[in-house]
């Protein structure tokens, strides 16, 4: 008999009155009715042991002050530039990650159907009859898409754990992207080349200086638009509403950032009598991809159901949720977001081969997940927090690098972060539940 049962779940009732551990855990947005109110709340929440993302930007401007201190060109404009790059591809694939990880569960795979799926796009782009750049970036999405999605229903189905599920899926990956890439390339020696095109730009090319402004001035009034909105509607329905001065205050966030963002990449970093200016195109991609996906898990059904599982799967069952549903779906898109990473990575690098460090691409990933504070338990995490996950993995590799040190530093580093990273979610989680 199928535990799956279909349905809407029940709704919830609000409660007449709060006691202080459940202010204290609720959102401050929920509840706060001013500024102040809101910051009060949030520094309840933390004492509780929810610090949400204090702790990674925490250490990564205690790393970025180490490494400035060390080498005086780490915050120069063209090293910054060329952090973004690195960060790229290793948040993309920590937003992937994210979508199991909030099931409790992994995917261990998408380090190798990552590059079997830019082997794909790589293969189809190949003079002298190239096919539609757009036709293989989709056939180069729906491999690891569908590799992934068939993952998850073998894990539901049959009930079996997804670390073995996947590991085994790691293997097979591997055997054919060693198969697809000696039929693509049978003289390359196992590497395709990304010929010249929009993909190969991805990293090479910049948005012009004007056009970066006109994109984020857009982007932020979009954005605030979107956020003043939704409050002004969830008021008129008698709904909770964040204050009008916090929205306010998120919304400059996102401008400050964004100036600072353009600034960096308008500075001219080129050498000599060559003049390179403008932020990076793999840098929109990032953005779009994680504003993609934020709105998805937390505007969205899908979005909630993905929470309730992870928080609590027999309630969530008992609500009506379907699991097996929702837990393939999430799983296809851990895949389809790793065949992103998988285009971007292949832009980086210029390349795809048969030589990638497909299990250490996934260990970076969920390093990157976990460093921003997603929960290994399930349950707890953000899109967000994978990037600023990502971006302090990079900041590791890129200062160490700056300062000439090899490999082994840059495992060990990375090590230090993710073991303090898990920690705090653990001990986080005992002080919530003796609350």
């Amino acid at each position: 008999m199928s535990t799956d049962v279909q349905g809407p779940p029940p709704e919830a009732t609000e409660p007449e009155e709060e006691t202080g551990s459940e202010v204290a855990l609720a959102a401050p947005e929920v509840i706060a009715n001013s500024l102040g109110e809101y910051a009060r709340i949030w520094l309840s929440r933390i004492r509780n042991g929810d610090s949400g993302a204090l702790p990674v930007i925490a250490g990564l401007i205690v790393i970025v002050i180490y490494f400035q201190v060390r080498s005086s060109l780490f915050l120069s404009a063209g090293n910054l530039v060329n952090l973004a790059g690195q960060a790229a591809w290793i948040a993309v694939l920590g937003m992937a990650e994210v979508f199991v990880l909030l099931l409790g569960e992994i995917d261990l795979s998408i380090g190798y159907t990552a590059p079997l799926g830019a082997t794909f796009t790589c293969w189809l782009l190949l003079p002298p009859h190239p096919a539609p750049w757009p036709l293989a970036v989709l056939v180069g999405l729906a491999v690891p898409a569908i590799f992934s999605g068939l993952e998850g229903l073998i894990v539901t189905r049959l009930r079996l754990p997804s670390f073995v599920v996947t590991l085994a899926g790691q293997l097979l990956a591997l055997g054919l992207l060693l198969e697809v890439m000696d039929s693509a390339a049978p003289s390359g020696g196992g590497t395709i080349r990304l010929y010249p095109g929009v993909l190969a730009d991805l990293y090479s090319s910049s948005v012009s200086p004007v056009a970066g402004w006109i994109v984020m001035a857009a982007a932020v009034a979009g954005a605030g638009a979107l956020f003043l909105v939704r409050d002004t509607r969830r008021r008129a329905s008698n709904l909770t509403a964040p204050p009008l001065s916090v929205t306010v205050l998120k919304i400059a966030a996102m401008a400050v950032a964004g100036v600072v963002v353009v600034l960096v990449g308008n500075t001219n970093r080129g050498v000599g009598f060559t003049v390179v200016r403008g932020v990076p195109w793999v840098v929109l991609v990032v953005v779009v991809v994680v504003f993609a996906w934020s709105v998805l898990l937390g505007r969205t059904r899908f979005g909630r159901y993905v929470y309730a599982i992870g928080g609590n799967a027999e309630a969530a069952r008992r609500a009506g949720i379907s699991l097996t549903r929702i837990r393939v779906l999430a799983f296809t898109l851990c895949g389809l977001t790793a065949g992103i990473m998988g285009i971007i990575y292949t832009s980086y690098l210029g390349s795809v081969s048969t030589g990638v460090q497909g299990g250490q691409l996934v260990l970076l990933a969920v390093a990157a997940g976990v460093i921003g504070g997603t929960s290994l338990f399930g349950g707890r995490g953000k899109m967000v927090g994978a990037v600023l996950g990502g971006l302090i993995v990079a900041v590791i590799y890129n200062g160490l690098e700056l300062l000439g040190l090899g490999a082994a530093p840059q495992y060990i580093w990375t090590a230090v972060v993710l073991l303090a990273a898990v920690t705090v979610d653990t001990l986080a989680r005992r002080r919530s539940s003796t609350a």
